[in-house]
């Protein structure tokens, strides 16, 4: 068995950076990834005062393929049989943003990660789809209830009935992305990103996450009452920012 992670984690100050690393299968998302991946994010949720911000990403030409069908042919079984949705959940739970980079091919079970990130930079020759029809198989880690709150309920239709291949430059457009970048700028874009993020206060972000995700599960009125419930306002670095303001 090799040593190589199938999960990489480098950490650059208060930044986390998950990499997909099995460059060979495109990144294909085998139950023992899953299994590397889920440890990783339980280890950054509890970490959020020396992480602030998450980029995951894949190495090599592509993001990811998708569903691994030979590791599991193979007889690789995930330890519980909602483990890859579950993990998908661990994503939104996430304390910190977490920012999805995305090259090349990211297809059904890899968009269904994607979209599970708070945010995504795609490079403009990104390919994203959705096969499960083309396998005769429905979706089971969230593709039909994160597609249509991203994108909007006629374009998650038209691309989950479709099959049909975006790419970047059109992620944007549909609002699957947030931006599409040359390929080379990617990572330099999410980084910047994330930076920008970083400037601000960390606990700002993490209440920002919790207050957003927790709305979009209430209508609008349970919302602003559940918002002045829960959010805290002036944080721990409230009172520091506002003397340092324009020092």
């Amino acid at each position: 068995m090799s040593d190589t992670p199938l999960v990489d984690r480098e950490d650059q100050e208060g930044l986390a950076i998950l990499s997909l690393n099995r460059p060979d299968s495109l990144n294909a998302l085998s139950p023992n990834l899953f299994v590397e991946l889920r440890a990783h994010l339980d280890d950054l949720a509890r970490v959020t005062d020396g992480i602030g911000c998450v980029i995951l990403c894949g190495r090599g030409r592509s993001f990811s393929a998708g569903n691994d069908l030979k590791a599991i042919q193979a007889g690789e079984r995930p330890p519980s049989p909602h483990f890859q949705a579950e993990t998908l959940e661990a994503i939104e739970r996430l304390p910190q943003p977490v920012i999805a980079a995305v090259q090349g091919h990211c297809y059904t079970g890899a968009l269904e990660l994607a979209i599970a990130c708070d945010l995504l930079i795609a490079a403009e020759t990104a390919r994203f789809s959705d096969t499960h029809g083309k396998w005769g198989m429905s979706p089971t880690w969230g593709m039909s209830q994160r597609l249509p709150r991203r994108v909007g309920l006629l374009a998650a239709r038209e691309m989950m009935f479709s099959g049909r291949v975006v790419d970047g430059t059109e992620a944007v457009r549909i609002g699957l992305a947030n931006r599409a970048v040359p390929e080379d700028e990617l990572m330099p874009s999410a980084v910047a990103m994330a930076r920008s993020f970083l400037e601000n206060s960390w606990h700002t972000l993490r209440m920002d996450k919790q207050l957003i995700n927790g709305g979009l599960e209430r209508n609008l009125t349970d919302g602003l009452a559940w918002e002045r419930e829960v959010s805290p306002g002036a944080g721990p670095d409230t009172a520091e920012r506002i003397r340092s303001f324009g020092k």
